[in-house]
């Protein structure tokens, strides 16, 4: 049944996005803008200084590459769990706990008009990142890429979804979403080998976007991790991670829900 009414809600989406292509194409130039800026600042930097810690600006286009698959993927699958701290101060997250489908899917499936422009703007950026790098395409990268972008988004989703659920306890978070948010797309553009060690700790182990991008780069182009002095395989964790983040904040999503009383609107 949920599948079925997952299958219906990316009917309605796509739907809406053929009836109003405009919008969409508008959503696409933006996104590629913010993409494009951010990858012209890296550019600009690295031709100042050809190398960052050892990074290139080749090496550098593969790490945001890989942030992009994983973050893309968040957003197009995931990215409407960020709206549940609103749905709490409106009282519209109430109505999700007497019907018979999980609260939690139904947050994530609440109609609206959710565009795969960034996912496949993530997908062309990659592609081309990985010539442009001269990175191997063979059975391992053709595993391991995939998985990568998985788990990558459930890092993303996971720590989202925590944040959602502390809105049952604390009404308004929008500025630790905010935060947290910014910290992951401003952070995760540069190799964290770069940063102090408390901000290194904080990327790889506290909120570890590192896995999303860092860590499998070092895997795919055969780094040396300066960051922790890691083995190159830590980057297959990757999905491990996701699932364990992903585990702990349903966990915590479900204790949420048990002890929500509803904010009275």
């Amino acid at each position: 049944m949920s599948l079925a009414a997952y299958a219906q809600y990316w009917r309605i989406n796509l739907l809406t996005m053929i009836e109003y292509r405009a919008n969409f194409f508008m959503w696409f130039g933006f996104t590629i803008m913010y993409h494009a800026t951010a990858i012209g600042a890296l550019w600009v930097t690295l031709h100042q200084f050809p190398s960052m810690n050892g990074w290139n600006f080749r090496e550098m286009a593969v790490l945001y590459g890989l942030w992009m698959l994983g973050h893309a993927f968040h957003n197009t699958f995931f990215f409407t769990v960020g709206e549940v701290p609103a749905m709490v101060r409106e009282g519209r997250f109430d109505r999700f706990l007497v019907r018979p489908l999980d609260p939690l899917f139904q947050a994530m499936t609440v109609p609206q008009q959710i565009w795969p422009d960034e996912l496949i703007l993530a997908i062309v950026f990659f592609a081309i990142a990985t010539v442009f790098a001269g990175l191997r395409v063979d059975l391992a990268y053709v595993l391991f890429v995939p998985i990568v972008m998985i788990g990558g988004a459930l890092i993303d989703f996971g720590i989202q979804l925590a944040i959602a659920t502390l809105s049952f306890w604390v009404v308004r978070i929008d500025t630790l979403r905010w935060y947290v948010m910014s910290l992951e797309q401003d952070f995760t553009r540069y190799p964290i080998s770069i940063y102090t060690h408390g901000v290194r700790f904080v990327l790889a182990f506290v909120l570890p976007f590192a896995f999303m991008n860092y860590f499998p780069a070092t895997f795919l182009l055969h780094k040396t991790d300066d960051a922790f002095a890691l083995a190159p395989g830590v980057g297959l964790l990757t999905p491990v991670v996701g699932l364990v983040w992903f585990g702990l904040a349903y966990a915590f999503w479900r204790a949420g829900i048990d002890r929500y009383q509803g904010t009275g609107s």
